[in-house]
């Protein structure tokens, strides 16, 4: 049998884990997490993370690696992954990538290329400068990178002045590396995809579901382990918005219906950075295609197994 990974990606609330599970099962398969926010200890109930009862039915890896004190990049990623996958493999097993985070699918595929790493004067700078003077200067410096980049994600945006303060080079430059697509078969890379109603719908169900199950109070218990300070994992959905809702910035009312639009936002970006970036068989869900139909008509048929 062939033990090489099985890649499933796509949208936030697409149905990704659901398939991820059946298909480990039938085919003896291990998941390695493909999310930069469910490496975070603590951060459960805002990023899905696989209950225990999911994680004990199938071994699942890259899950809760880092405490919120700690850092957590694309090139860590890619270094788990690789002994996460011989690992794996040394047991007999088919790893099963699963996930939302482009990046780090790009990383493991075809590396990171050559960007600098991060530079703590430099970024301690970068962070104390308000966002709008930092795309200001982002635009001027490289209005390629300007125009391609989540304008409302500081995180991003400081890392790209970063690496051309350093470099002194744009930034779409020197990622003009990965322009090209995947190289990774498409009978074994698989993008999910819903009708835009449907998964519209099933974003808005997984973001009460959030709140009904204690979003709020989770947040106010990783506040006082350090939420705030960790830039990186206060980008998360859903987190950042209760934070502002906790200081009085907006009631909870409009807070549960910002985070629903920010996610649906989210996922529109997810669906075109895929498209555009890596070479996905893409799987339509809904209109009647159970999660049992999708991995058996596809799936088995198509990794041919």
């Amino acid at each position: 049998m062939d033990s090489s990974p099985i890649f499933i990606a796509g949208p936030t609330a697409v149905g990704k884990s659901a398939v991820a599970l059946m298909l480990a099962e039938r085919i003896g398969g291990e998941i390695i997490s493909v999310d930069s926010m469910q490496v975070w200890r603590g951060l459960d109930i805002g990023t899905a993370k696989p209950t225990a009862a999911q994680q004990k039915q199938i071994p699942h890896h890259l899950i809760d690696v880092v405490g919120l004190t700690e850092s957590f990049d694309a090139a860590r990623f890619v270094q788990l992954a690789n002994g996460a996958v011989a690992q794996i493999q040394k047991r007999g097993h088919i790893p099963i990538f699963c996930g939302g985070t482009g990046l780090y699918f790009k990383g493991f595929c075809e590396g990171l290329g050559q960007a600098p790493p991060a530079d703590a004067n430099v970024r301690l700078t970068l962070e104390a400068t308000p966002l709008t003077e930092l795309l200001a200067e982002l635009e001027k410096k490289d209005p390629v990178c300007f125009q391609q980049i989540d304008k409302q994600n500081p995180r991003r945006v400081v890392r790209a002045l970063e690496v051309i303060r350093l470099t002194g080079k744009p930034f779409s430059v020197q990622k003009s590396s990965w322009a090209k697509p995947s190289t990774k078969p498409a009978s074994r890379f698989f993008g999910l995809i819903r009708h835009p109603d449907d998964l519209q719908k099933r974003i808005n169900q997984r973001v009460d579901k959030m709140f009904d199950n204690g979003l709020v109070s989770e947040t106010q218990e990783l506040l006082t382990k350090g939420l705030a300070e960790n830039r990186t994992a206060m980008q998360a959905l859903g987190y950042r918005q209760v934070v502002d809702y906790l200081r009085g910035e907006r009631s909870l009312a409009e807070t549960v219906e910002l985070v629903k639009l920010r996610t649906r936002q989210f996922a529109k970006r997810q669906l075109t950075w895929f498209r555009g970036q890596m070479e996905l068989e893409w799987i339509s869900l809904g209109d009647g295609l159970s999660i049992e139909s999708s991995v058996e008509s596809m799936f088995i048929r198509h990794v041919g197994i």
